[in-house]
């Protein structure tokens, strides 16, 4: 990778007057931004349907994009809906915080009445018909067969979820959550709208990405993507693909992931994603995965994969272990899945994710695969032992990607805030930092100037923000992923500040 930076901002976080940042047209002018402030890469988090607990790492299909981030206006502007139809929900009140709850109450009904009132519904309505629309029809239906691998089921997974009450599909009847013949025929029968309503949101997710994606790219902004190393236990994937995961004969799972305990936690992280069987996916040459990577460079320019030490060695914790203390290490696929990616789709931009406890094993494969690593400021100051840390910028090797935080961190200004005395003493000495208020920058230009190939900076650190703005706190429920970016902050001036340590250190 050449000498570049770029930004972190999920498409969550973008303003809009709908709630919930989407591929608006503030997302092109986001884009302006990031190309005014010479910047080559937008690095955003996961576009999946998320679930429980709002978290992008928690989807409901590895495959499927997220509802929420279609872009209300050009529906109105395609006649599917009226302006009228949707000033009559609430999408919340703060434009600082994401309201799912209102999101996901008022969203769904607005996308059902686009579906109903277009030229894709089954029952079509007014003069939608009229076989000027049939181009679009043959558009739609191309669609849904090159997807049909993972479409299909995706569309009666959601549509029997919603037939359930929004139940997790190991609450399912019997006959369609082991996905028996005769139920799985009456199921596709009696929810075909439902089915191609599902559909026909993915179809429109697709479509409004992809010319996103499109301009991005004209204006020389590359997308750096994210994917988990894992799926919901309650998704799509693992109800269609129960042979890709530890699960019995009656469709549980025998071993599900986390974290053991440590200085964080003294019972470990349990985080209940099911575990892959390892021996299944090597005798089919990894085709889930290949397809699964293969689709994400659709999606984007760079991969980031989350949790890259669980393809070294995961962690196993019995199923239905109320804490995280009992599960053992197991050995993963580690070098054997990357060599038939590699043979498959060739070289590809690949950014292996390998923050916290990182033993020898997984830093060689690492250095095996070529992939560069991260480093993150917000890891490097710990005062009992100066100078050694690997996250300290004179330690760097070119091949790495150099944060200030992540999604999972505090803000620049809230970590120098909260940060232990002599912790900050250490970084103020080691950064030249000046005053808490300068603070954030201070850190911005030390990864700027560090050696790593390539600097990407959460936006809350250009903005100056505190923990207000922080995204997740790992390991808690509630109040996470909210945070929106004001209309009105990506300013000339900022674009200007921006683009100037750009050109200073060679990043432009």
């Amino acid at each position: 990778m050449e000498r570049k930076c770029g930004v972190l901002l999920p498409v969550t976080s973008l303003p809009s007057k709908y709630g919930i940042g989407s591929f608006s047209k503030e997302a092109y002018e986001f884009v302006d931004f990031l190309a005014a402030a010479g910047q080559s890469y937008w690095q955003i988090l996961p576009l999946g349907q998320t679930g429980y607990g709002d978290s992008p790492y928690q989807s409901f299909s590895t495959f499927a994009g997220n509802p929420y981030f279609i872009d209300i206006e050009k529906l109105i502007r395609a006649g599917y809906l009226t302006e009228k139809e949707t000033e009559s929900i609430s999408f919340g009140e703060n434009p600082e915080k994401v309201d799912y709850e209102r999101i996901y109450l008022g969203r769904f009904p607005l996308l059902k009445r686009a579906y109903e009132n277009s030229p894709f519904a089954l029952k079509l309505r007014n003069n939608w018909a009229d076989s000027c629309y049939d181009g679009k029809r043959k558009d739609f239906d191309a669609f849904v067969e090159e997807n049909k691998e993972w479409l299909l089921d995706y569309a009666l997974y959601s549509a029997v979820k919603k037939e359930n009450g929004g139940r997790s599909y190991i609450e399912w009847p019997e006959d369609i959550r082991l996905r028996k013949p005769e139920a799985m025929r009456t199921a596709q029968e009696e929810l075909a709208d439902e089915i191609r309503f599902y559909e026909f949101q993915q179809y429109l997710f697709a479509g409004q990405w992809g010319e996103l994606k499109a301009y991005a790219n004209a204006k020389g902004i590359q997308i750096i993507g994210d994917i988990p190393i894992y799926v919901a236990f309650d998704s799509a994937d693992t109800w269609s693909h129960p042979e890709l995961f530890e699960f019995d004969e009656k469709g549980y799972p025998t071993v599900v992931a986390g974290c053991p305990p440590d200085g964080f936690s003294a019972t470990g992280q349990l985080w209940g994603n099911p575990i892959y069987r390892w021996d299944y996916h090597k005798k089919t040459g990894y085709q889930w995965w290949i397809s699964r990577i293969a689709n994400c460079f659709k999606m984007y320019d760079i991969v980031r994969i989350d949790h890259f030490r669980g393809f070294d060695e995961y962690y196993a914790i019995p199923y239905g272990d109320p804490t995280a203390e009992f599960g053992r290490w197991m050995p993963g696929p580690g070098m054997d899945l990357f060599d038939a990616i590699r043979k498959t789709l060739g070289r590809r931009q690949i950014i292996a994710e390998d923050l916290g406890f990182i033993t020898p094993s997984v830093r060689k494969l690492v250095r095996k695969t070529g992939y560069p690593n991260m480093k993150v400021l917000q890891f490097a100051f710990d005062a009992r032992e100066p100078g050694t840390n690997d996250y300290l910028p004179h330690n760097y090797g070119t091949n790495c990607v150099v944060y200030t935080g992540t999604h999972d961190n505090q803000t620049m200004r809230g970590w120098y805030r909260s940060v232990a005395r002599r912790d900050r003493l250490y970084a103020k000495e080691y950064i030249g930092v000046r005053s808490e208020k300068t603070a954030a920058w201070s850190f911005i230009r030390a990864a700027f100037m560090s050696v790593a190939d390539t600097c990407i900076i959460p936006m809350q650190d250009y903005l100056n923000l505190g923990d207000e703005a922080r995204i997740n706190q790992p390991s808690t429920l509630g109040g996470n992923w909210q945070w929106r970016m004001l209309p009105g902050v990506c300013t000339r001036e900022l674009a200007e500040r921006m683009k100037r340590l750009a050109v200073l250190y060679g990043r432009d």
